[in-house]
C-alpha cells in the first residue's frame, strides 16, 4: 500500500505507530463542490475497514435523498464491512432557502442543537469510529452551536474516533484546531452557465 512520508517528525514522545493511529479531525470547507462527497468517500474506506460509521446530516432537508445515503445504507446492512447509521437533523429545510438565514430559525436551531447533543452522547459512549458531521459548519457559522464547545468536546473525546466536518464558512478556530483541512475552491461550475443539478451528479 502507498504510504506518505511526513515532512516533519515532532518531538512529542510518541512512537511512529502511536502517532499514525491517533484520532483525526477533518474539515472540508470552501465554496466548491465536493465537500460532502469527499467525506462519504472517507466513509467508504472506513466501511471497508469494518469501522462503525455515524453520519449526521445537519442541514440538508430530511426529505433530501443523496445517492451516498442509499449506497452506504446498503453496504452497512450487507454484513461485509462496518455498520452505518444515518441521522437526519433537518426538518424539511435546507441551507439554500433564504428564510433559514433571514427568518425565524428557532425550530431549525433547536434541531441542530439536538443533533449536536446526540453527537456528544455518541462520542462519550465511543459509538462510532468515524463520524461524518455533514454540513455542520453552517450551524457553527450562524452561531447556533458554540465553536469553542465543539472544539473542547472533540479535543477531549475518548478512544480512537475520527470526525469529519463539512460545510462552507468553517470557523477559523475550527480550522486551526483540525488535523486535516481541505478548502474546496470553485474554478468552474455548470450552474454558472444556468444549468441545474442532475441525477447521478448532484444526487
Amino acid at each position: 500500500m502507498p504510504q506518505g512520508q511526513p515532512s516533519v517528525v515532532p518531538d512529542d514522545g510518541l512512537t511512529t505507530r502511536q502517532r499514525r493511529n491517533r484520532p483525526l479531525v477533518f474539515v472540508h470547507t470552501g465554496i466548491g463542490k465536493g465537500k460532502s462527497t469527499a467525506a462519504f468517500g472517507l466513509a467508504l474506506r472506513a466501511w471497508n475497514q469494518g469501522w462503525p460509521i455515524g453520519v449526521f446530516q445537519f442541514v440538508k432537508s430530511a426529505k433530501w435523498k443523496v445517492g451516498e445515503e442509499n449506497a452506504l445504507r446498503v453496504l452497512g446492512a450487507s454484513g461485509e464491512g462496518g455498520s452505518v447509521d444515518w441521522h437526519k437533523m433537518g426538518e424539511g429545510w435546507s441551507w439554500v432557502q433564504r428564510d433559514v438565514v433571514q427568518g425565524d430559525n428557532s425550530a431549525n436551531e433547536d434541531k441542530a442543537r439536538e443533533g449536536w447533543e446526540q453527537v456528544k452522547r455518541d462520542l462519550a459512549a465511543e459509538t462510532y469510529k468515524l463520524y461524518v458531521l455533514d454540513e455542520f459548519a453552517y450551524p457553527l457559522h450562524w452561531g447556533w452551536i458554540d465553536t469553542d464547545e465543539v472544539i473542547e468536546v472533540l479535543r477531549d473525546r475518548p478512544g480512537t474516533q475520527h470526525v469529519v466536518i463539512t460545510g462552507r464558512n468553517a470557523p477559523e478556530k475550527l480550522v486551526d484546531f483540525a488535523d486535516l483541512v481541505t478548502d474546496m475552491s470553485k474554478v468552474k461550475h455548470p450552474m454558472d452557465a444556468g444549468q441545474k443539478g442532475q441525477r447521478g451528479i448532484e444526487w
